[in-house]
């Protein structure tokens, strides 16, 4: 067991961001339905520890769990679920990187995350068709984060050819479209929550490649609030630095003078051979004074 524990930490160190996404994706996906798997076992629902990582559709609800913003991307429903957003991942995560850097992957799945789930939210509470749902609508998944990317790198090259089985060759830009107008002309479905929160991620993409262009990076911040956050928790950050060894007396001024002295005695002679060698050529110079300059050369 703990080789592959061991294994799966080097496959995830040594691995590209939308590796590392998937990753902490599927083994969030494992540890919540190992627990609700132990629970049920005892006669009890997981469902309340869930609701807490979930996003809310009403504002009252967010107000007391405000990180369900974050948390709800990198959860999931069931086994097809997370299966098909990896999927999505994987594929355009890869070709993101062609184009963008893998810091501009882990923000924008951040960024995606966030847009989707506000506009989620808002249309709940702004359209009178979502209100009875509202007070308890919850939404999980990273779809929202996987459209963003999606939708930035199809607006990067949007004539790049993506091969699809039985359709054969398609241009990134009319896959992006077909998978938008699905999502807003199922906005009403009984999948409302994850289609609106779609257009968000997608929003989200287009406004981070365009703003890309002119020279603004939307997420520079998300980056450094997650450089943040890991140097923070890194082993050198509270690894205990030795301390100075400061020594106090009379012979402190002397040491000084000595050192000095030494430099200026080592630089003299330096010139020196300097001189010679200009005069005379390398090989007038002695076995020692070719040693002294090469150590000089290496300081």
């Amino acid at each position: 067991m703990g080789h592959i524990i061991t294994d799966l930490k080097e496959a995830f160190r040594r691995g590209n961001v939308y590796i590392q996404l998937i990753f902490i994706n599927v083994g969030v996906f494992v540890v919540t339905t190992l627990i609700g798997i132990l629970l049920q076992l005892f006669n009890r629902s997981a469902a309340g520890i869930f609701e807490l990582l979930a996003l809310p559709a009403s504002f009252t609800r967010f107000v007391w769990q405000p990180w369900s913003i974050f948390t709800y991307m990198f959860m999931h429903a069931g086994f097809l679920h997370i299966l098909f957003n990896m999927l999505w991942l994987y594929w355009f995560g890869s070709l993101f990187l062609y184009f963008f850097s893998g810091k501009h992957l882990r923000g924008l799945y951040i960024v995606g995350g966030i847009c989707g789930g506000l506009l989620y939210m808002i249309s709940y509470n702004v359209f009178p068709y979502f209100r009875p749902m509202t007070a308890y609508s919850t939404m999980v998944g990273a779809s929202a984060s996987v459209l963003a990317i999606v939708v930035a790198t199809a607006y990067r090259e949007p004539n790049y050819p993506v091969r699809l089985l039985f359709f054969g060759n398609v241009r990134l830009k009319y896959l992006a479209l077909i998978v938008v107008l699905t999502d807003l002309f199922f906005i009403t479905s009984s999948n409302a929550g994850g289609h609106i929160a779609h257009l968000g991620g997608a929003l989200a993409g287009l406004w981070f490649a365009a703003s890309l262009n002119k020279g603004k990076d939307i997420t520079s911040w998300v980056n450094k609030a997650l450089d943040a956050i890991a140097a923070l928790f890194s082993a050198k950050t509270w690894k205990r630095k030795p301390k100075m060894k400061v020594h106090y007396g009379n012979n402190t001024r002397q040491n000084d003078y000595d050192y000095n002295a030494r430099k200026k005695a080592q630089s003299d002679e330096i010139d020196r051979i300097l001189d010679k060698l200009k005069k005379s050529g390398y090989e007038s110079l002695t076995t020692e004074e070719k040693k002294s300059l090469f150590d000089a050369s290496k300081r």
